[in-house]
């Protein structure tokens, strides 16, 4: 699955749309950053939800290859219904912050061909410069997400069809240790990911943006 994450460009969008609204702006530039706060806040759900998945996979996984195991096929289906869901996931963090990107891009092009007279055009730029000082180590908080998710999701995955293929005790003794890797890499994620969610509270404490 292809996950592609929007960095700086994309976070300062968003934190210009709100400083937009806070200023006061024409009817649809209002419209446009009420859909992009919408954006952002179901990317930081996706995250916050991403960390509760990533216990409960974790969690089927290990009851999963628990020794003596006393319904192995049930564990095997509770398993599979959280790979799918951390799979749904990722897909809807993909997709949620594409949404958010282009939103956001939209709005800001827009912006910044709103002021033409220099006494308000000057501040204007000077704020937009002073916000994205401001905001640019927001991404470095999400630099390790992308890689970290991959890496779990493919993890989860390959246990899952191996283990369809072949639901014996010989085969779960075999993949024993590369669960214990696999838990490692989902708690890894969750570790790459408290960051963001941190970066997330930053811009509301800043903008006053509601949760």
């Amino acid at each position: 699955m292809k996950l592609e994450f929007r960095s700086l460009y994309s976070l300062c969008t968003v934190v210009f749309i709100f400083i937009i609204v806070l200023s006061g702006c024409a009817i649809t530039g209002r419209e446009r950053a009420a859909d992009t706060a919408t954006s952002m806040q179901a990317v930081e759900e996706d995250y916050q939800q991403a960390l509760v998945q990533i216990d409960e996979t974790n969690a089927a996984l290990e009851a999963l290859v628990r020794p003596q195991q006393d319904d192995t096929k049930d564990a095997f289906d509770v398993y599979t219904k959280n790979v799918r869901e951390m799979e749904k996931l990722g897909e809807e963090l993909t997709k949620h912050t594409e949404k958010m990107s282009t939103q956001g891009n939209t709005y800001l092009a827009e912006w910044e061909n709103a002021y033409t007279g220099s006494e308000i055009r000057a501040p204007s730029e000077q704020r937009r410069i002073e916000v994205r000082e401001l905001y640019a180590k927001i991404p470095n908080a999400s630099v390790g997400v992308k890689g970290a998710l991959q890496s779990y999701l493919t993890d989860i995955k390959e246990i899952q069809m191996y283990l369809a293929n072949d639901l014996t005790p010989q085969a779960i003794d075999a993949i024993r240790p590369v669960t214990r890797k696999t838990v490692v890499d989902g708690d890894n994620l969750k570790t790459a990911i408290r960051p963001v969610l941190s970066a997330f509270d930053r811009i509301r404490a800043v903008t006053g943006a509601k949760e």
